[in-house]
């Protein structure tokens, strides 16, 4: 139990309580308050334990909060950044945000990153150009009326703004609502050979293949399965989608496979900064690639449990063909939540799927079915919500968790805690004699905070860069 608490380990939270005799405040075992020797903390069950020995309640981490399901700071968070979203206009500037907010400018950047894994300038900055995106769609206003309205000062702002996040102009966001066919543009240090290794992961693959420049993949747009196809070049992306109705949400699934959102650039100031310029080298524009869906990332952190990749791809290939739909042409439709939660993990087992991990696959997509895991709804609200309820899950640990908040929702400061490639990317990086321990690993990469989940991407590749 010391070492969760020395660790700040937030998957305890809760299963104990830390009384520190010194201070006389107990505290969750995740309390960013500096840890104390290991001969004055005490141990409790409940909060109540600790009141009745004599501690009082710790200011900073709250738990007596956290153990009766309150969160006041979090909700405090949550509250300001829904007003940011839904009214981006009114705050001019970070400045703005931190007067809003009640707390002082460092702690509102402490809280923001640790909720929302993001800077308050990002998390503003993309509320902007999600108003703008909504009204693109919902009417035919000038674009200089929308760009007004969502807060940026200039036309020249939001397109600079749009077109980083996006890959495409305002006026060609517009136009997704009638065509079939859009073209995102690439930014010019993006690792289009990286991405086209990742998207070619599993050569076999029965719901998606790369043939040369073009990969086809055949994903669940509102349960509807609907064919996506990209041309990759060195500077952009065509994209041509089966159905004419599904433009819109197919450039949102593309943005997930490109990781465009995310601050590429900042990382890489960031790692130049600490002296670590090698390892983002040839490749400051790397991304890390996303899941179509959540759900299928889902599928992904369960499948891969313990095991190899390539051995995952084959698992995940069976059960396409055991529960998917056929499209044609050979390809597949993964299966829904709801087929998934329909059977019982024994019909799994043929595919050489665990009695453990099958178990695992349909108690969580029965969650997802029933609406009791709202996976898609979990990418737009905090990541310590997001955390918590996936913690919740039977079978989904650490990596599994972080794994699903990073490559299927998206969050940007996550560390897939026990990954292999991690663990020697940090080995190589680092120059450590032995491949670190979690605790290890939770310290090196704090460094990396509020983009450890970009750290993961460029850790991953550092085999490639060595071999």
């Amino acid at each position: 139990m010391y070492a969760r608490f020395a660790a700040g380990d937030p998957a305890w939270d809760g299963r104990f309580f830390t009384g520190v005799l010194t201070t006389g405040i107990y505290c969750l075992p995740s309390c960013k308050a500096r840890k104390p020797k290991r001969e004055n903390v005490r141990f409790f069950p409940s909060c109540e334990a600790a009141r009745a020995a004599g501690f009082r309640a710790c200011r900073k981490c709250h738990p007596d909060d956290f153990a009766r399901g309150a969160d006041p700071v979090l909700e405090d968070v949550e509250t300001l950044v829904a007003e940011v979203r839904e009214r981006p206009a009114a705050f001019a500037d970070v400045r703005a945000m931190v007067r809003r907010s009640g707390f002082g400018a460092t702690r509102l950047f402490e809280l923001v990153r640790q909720h929302f894994h993001a800077t308050p300038h990002d998390l503003l900055v993309r509320a902007r150009v999600d108003h703008v995106k909504r009204a693109l769609l919902a009417d035919e206003r000038p674009l200089a009326e929308l760009a007004l309205d969502a807060g940026f000062e200039t036309l020249s702002v939001l397109h600079e703004n749009f077109r980083r996040l996006n890959g495409l102009t305002p006026n060609a966001y517009r136009e997704l609502r009638d065509t079939r066919t859009f073209r995102v543009q690439l930014p010019a240090d993006y690792p289009v050979d990286i991405l086209r290794r990742t998207l070619g992961r599993d050569p076999h693959s029965v719901s998606e293949r790369l043939e040369g420049d073009r990969f086809t993949a055949v994903v669940r747009i509102d349960e509807k399965p609907v064919l996506i196809a990209l041309r990759l070049n060195n500077s952009h992306v065509d994209v041509e989608v089966s159905d004419p109705g599904q433009a819109i949400a197919a450039h949102r699934v593309v943005m997930h496979w490109l990781g465009l959102e995310q601050n590429a650039a900042a990382f890489a100031r960031l790692a130049r900064k600490l002296g670590l310029a090698r390892l983002v080298k040839a490749r400051e524009g790397l991304r890390l690639s996303g899941t179509a869906t959540a759900y299928d990332g889902l599928l992904w952190s369960i499948l891969g449990q313990q095991i190899t990749v390539v051995f995952a791809c084959q698992l995940r290939r069976r059960l396409i063909e055991r529960l998917g739909e056929p499209f044609g042409s050979g390809l597949y439709a993964p299966p829904t939540a709801a087929t998934v939660a329909g059977i019982e993990p024994e019909e799994l087992l043929p595919l050489q799927i665990s009695r453990q991990k099958a178990t695992y696959l349909v108690t969580a997509s029965r969650l997802v079915a029933s609406g009791e895991l709202p996976l898609e709804r979990l990418r737009d609200g905090s990541a310590t919500r997001a955390e918590r309820a996936l913690l919740a899950v039977r079978g989904l640990g650490p990596w599994s968790v972080n794994y699903v908040m990073m490559r299927a929702l998206g969050f940007g400061d996550c560390v897939p805690l026990g990954d292999t490639g991690l663990t020697s990317g940090l080995q190589a990086l680092f120059r450590l004699e032995e491949r670190p321990d979690a605790d290890a690993t939770r310290r090196l990469m704090g460094v990396f905070s509020p983009y450890r989940s970009l750290a993961t991407a460029h850790l991953w590749q550092l085999k490639y860069s060595l071999a």
